[in-house]
């Protein structure tokens, strides 16, 4: 079974694959400044961990993925079936 690998910048599609997979929208700790959340990440429980991310609101998320012109590139599918949580913030 091949993996499974989707790009999008539906903000429906994002989130719900996100939360599907547990994660949450976060961006890196000391990265922005004033309204800026800086560089944005998705926090998956056992991943990169709390000390270096912060949780920020899907509003704060998707408004800097819009500005930046971005599109998430996602693994639905390990090829073994599994689920997966790897994904890859892309220029559009």
């Amino acid at each position: 079974m091949a993996s499974e690998s989707h790009t999008t910048t539906d903000h429906d599609e994002i989130r719900k694959w996100v939360e599907d997979n547990e994660g949450k929208p976060a961006s890196v700790k000391d990265t922005g400044g004033g309204d800026d959340p800086g560089v944005l990440r998705i926090d998956f429980p056992g991943g990169a961990g709390e000390d270096r991310l912060e949780h920020i609101s899907w509003d704060e998320w998707f408004d800097k993925f819009e500005e930046s012109k971005l599109a998430l590139l996602y693994q639905s599918k390990k090829s073994s079936g599994e689920g997966s949580t790897f994904f890859k913030l892309v220029k559009r």
